[in-house]
């Protein structure tokens, strides 16, 4: 039997800077299912030899290392090469390349569950209603919280104090956990570790939108509750 709406009680981890909003979704998720201290979490990052640059598939080598039953479904196997001249993707590109297609490439070896496939909004939905979260790398430039009192500028997770005068960019990589959804309103639950004392909502056609907008390859990390 399938359910109309799912809130699942994901804690809310704000982000400490610019670049680890994927580790604070990390840090939520594993709260939520799996409590590990922070200590042992910093250990991890450590030895995983995370940089101001993280990829989606980091977080799922991350997962991995702390035994979290997950499943990384993309869009590319690697590094599209056609990111490097998109702005977001510019400054570490030609560093990251490499180092990205090796950990696609060692994937299997080491664990690490990858696959190449589309997935869909019901299949998402599907996971919450088993308990399940899942990490997901949006366009934060189009993504839009319906419940926010004004929409969060793309650069709103910079330090605080930090005023940003930057242009608007097309594409603003930015990591959310999805955490619920309501089917008779049409919309999806998420925490943004732009903030800390907030869930954000929008509508479904919002967040494909977001979450399926060039730079993202549809990158999503499901993470699994153990039953």
């Amino acid at each position: 039997m399938t359910e109309d709406a799912v809130l699942l009680s994901v804690p809310v981890i704000k982000q400490q800077y610019h670049w680890d909003c994927g580790l604070a979704c990390s840090r939520m998720v594993l709260k939520y299912l799996h409590p590990v201290s922070d200590e042992e979490f910093e250990r991890v990052c450590w030895d995983l030899k995370q940089t101001e640059s993280v990829w989606t598939i980091d977080l799922a080598y991350l997962m991995c290392h702390l035994g979290i039953k997950h499943c990384f479904c993309t869009q590319t196997l690697g590094v599209d090469k056609g990111f490097k001249n998109q702005s977001f993707y510019k400054k570490h590109f030609d560093t990251e390349e490499d180092r990205v297609n090796e950990l696609f490439l060692k994937a299997d070896s080491k664990g690490v569950v990858v696959n190449k496939c589309s997935v869909t909004v019901r299949e998402i939905e599907c996971h919450l209603e088993h308990g399940h979260v899942a990490i997901v790398l949006v366009n934060a430039v189009i993504l839009t919280c319906e419940l926010c009192s004004s929409p969060a500028k793309y650069c709103c997770f910079l330090p605080v104090g930090q005023k940003c005068f930057c242009r608007k960019p097309e594409y603003q990589g930015h990591f959310v956990v999805v955490c619920g959804f309501n089917r008779t309103r049409g919309c999806i639950f998420y925490n943004n570790p732009a903030y800390s004392d907030r869930v954000c909502c929008t509508s479904i056609s919002n967040f494909e939108e977001a979450w399926r907008s060039y730079g993202t390859d549809e990158d999503i990390l499901f993470i699994f509750r153990e039953s």
